[in-house]
């Protein structure tokens, strides 16, 4: 499986994406500047965190008007697997592939330490190889994670079981509903505001993110099986 990570201008998680794919995962990776405007060689698309043109205006407000977000989004109609972490969730929300907005933390405060999440729908593409309500430590760092929608779309996400991961315990940034991870409704988009590429080694205070990219590789793998 092959895998593009997006660099917009200000990205920072970049690397840590690259290395759990290529050196944790053991699948081809390459990064993609932002003015790329081809991405068919590509069998899923990563949407790094940091802090993309400077979160000027609001925190991906202006890299969702990239000429490579015309291909994300054309992926994402075609059904391949787009992963967006913190602000690459924040630029998959502006770009409207996915629904809600974020806001501050409730604290004000930007916050970095590890959380517990709690995975609330595991047959999902990105969440298969973890158990349902399994209890799992991923690090966050983030001003703006603080997710919001109306009711409506809170209860299409329930009823649609569009909530990937719930916040486990503490609520770190006020969330509504604790909500960390969102699909969309097909189940190919995946947002998050936990860093599960920073979580790949126990070296680095805990694996558990290592499901989750094993679990997009487990579900292209077996949809691609050729039957003779």
């Amino acid at each position: 499986m092959k895998f593009a990570v997006i660099v917009f201008p200000g990205s920072n998680c970049d690397v840590d994406m690259y290395h759990a794919i290529k050196d944790e995962l053991g699948e081809e990776v390459d990064y993609v500047w932002h003015t790329e405007t081809d991405l068919s060689q590509y069998d899923g698309i990563l949407l790094p965190g940091g802090f993309s043109y400077g979160d000027y205006l609001r925190c991906g407000a202006i890299a969702r008007f990239s000429n490579v977000m015309e291909q994300v989004i054309k992926a994402a109609q075609d059904g391949k697997p787009i992963l967006g972490v913190c602000n690459g969730f924040q630029i998959l929300l502006e770009a409207g592939l996915l629904p809600g907005a974020m806001r501050r933390n409730d604290s004000l405060h930007f916050i970095c330490r590890n959380v517990e999440l709690q995975v609330a729908n595991n047959n999902t593409m990105f969440t298969n190889a973890y158990d349902n309500n399994e209890v799992i430590t991923i690090p966050i760092a983030h001003g703006e994670g603080n997710y919001y929608c109306d009711e409506a779309t809170l209860q299409q996400l329930k009823d649609n079981g569009q909530i990937a991961f719930t916040y486990a315990g503490t609520n770190p940034n006020g969330s509504l509903e604790d909500i960390a991870g969102i699909t969309n409704e097909q189940g190919n988009v995946l947002g998050m505001m936990p860093h599960p590429e920073r979580a790949v080694d126990s070296l680095l205070g805990s694996a558990d993110g290592l499901k989750l990219f094993q679990s997009i590789v487990k579900h292209w793998r077996e949809s691609h099986v050729v039957t003779a």
